[in-house]
């Protein structure tokens, strides 16, 4: 089940009265986050026909009248990424068309966001390619959570509101009453440095950096660990688990030096080929994720967490709606340059 108990989010102050004008839908990648972010708002799912021809087309028909109307759309990116993201597509250019006011596309997990540069030479970059999408189709704005960069927003010619899971990740962290001299917090990579000193900062801990090699795609290899961890509780952060290789050989460095135990702690669960079978096996105590993607949690290994992230979305829509400050209310932004 994912926990969705209010007293872990004490950033979510301001109770969200419920607003039936709220014209919330959305598409078939996450159905029961868009459940929950609408009974945050005390709103329901707006009627829409969402299904394939034989051949594999997407066809949509929202099946109320929109005309003049606020709309917002959830739907994450996640697997299979380019059937929901073309999905996405189609239902915003059906509320173009139908005539609404504005669409804000609400993309928990943006998918294509790795590719955001060039590495080398003749390749793609991504996650400016799915921002011209979802310009072209017809958004007018974009919430998002964890981007893999900030840069990204910088590729729209749209307004961007971006947001974090760590008030959820950290809120949870401290509920489990650890003292902060026992704990460590890790970043798995130089990369994410910059993410892993605002968790050490939220939990008044220090910070070790894990040095890694990535020789080969998908494959990456921990070499060292600068810092001291031994005997400590070691908490590693990182915006996506994808294969989980990363985290997984960190999780072994980590022990093989001495940790006393290992938690993870991300935002999207891509969990793609081996990735649950090992986190099952390897040293970790807890791997903490959102719902930001779907899980079967009967077919996740015991040490696996799921926690929701519909009342931070909730709240950030209704800020929108309302025509409302959304950095005011999640002011750590400015702490996380995520690098």
């Amino acid at each position: 089940m994912v926990a969705t108990e209010e007293k872990i989010y004490p950033e979510l102050e301001r109770a969200i009265s419920p607003n039936h004008d709220i014209k919330l839908f959305a598409g078939r990648s996450n159905p029961q986050l868009a459940q929950e972010i609408a009974n945050e708002l005390g709103t329901t799912i707006g009627p829409m026909v969402v299904k394939n021809f034989s051949d594999g087309e997407i066809y949509v028909q929202v099946k109320e009248s929109v005309r003049g109307d606020d709309v917002f759309i959830i739907q994450p990116i996640c697997n299979p990424v380019n059937e929901n993201l073309m999905e996405l597509l189609i239902i915003i250019d059906a509320f173009k068309r139908a005539s609404a006011k504005s669409i804000t596309a609400v993309i928990p997990y943006y998918g294509y966001a790795r590719q955001d540069r060039k590495t080398s030479g003749r390749e793609a970059i991504t996650a400016k390619l799915v921002a011209d999408l979802l310009t072209t189709a017809g958004a007018d704005r974009v919430l998002a959570m964890d981007l893999h960069t900030g840069q990204i927003q910088g590729f729209f010619n749209i307004l961007v509101d971006h947001i974090f899971a760590a008030p959820i990740l950290t809120n949870y962290i401290k509920n489990l009453n650890i003292e902060p001299d026992e704990m460590v917090a890790v970043s798995p990579d130089m990369g994410g440095a910059n993410r892993t000193r605002y968790f050490a900062k939220k939990l008044d801990c220090p910070i070790a950096i894990i040095d890694k090699r990535r020789d080969k795609h998908n494959e990456a290899i921990a070499t060292n660990v600068i810092g001291d961890i031994e005997g400590k509780i070691c908490f590693m952060f990182d915006d996506i688990i994808d294969t989980a290789g990363t985290i997984c050989e960190a999780a072994k460095l980590l022990k093989s030096k001495g940790a006393k135990e290992i938690y993870v702690g991300a935002t999207h669960p891509v969990f793609s080929g081996p990735a649950i079978e090992r986190l099952g096996s390897a040293p970790i105590t807890e791997c903490i994720v959102t719902n930001t993607i779907p899980l079967d949690m009967s077919k996740m290994p015991s040490n696996i967490k799921q926690l929701s992230v519909a009342p931070l979305l909730a709240q950030a829509i209704a800020r929108i709606h309302d025509d409302e400050s959304v950095s005011s209310l999640f002011g750590f932004e400015k702490e996380m340059q995520v690098s």
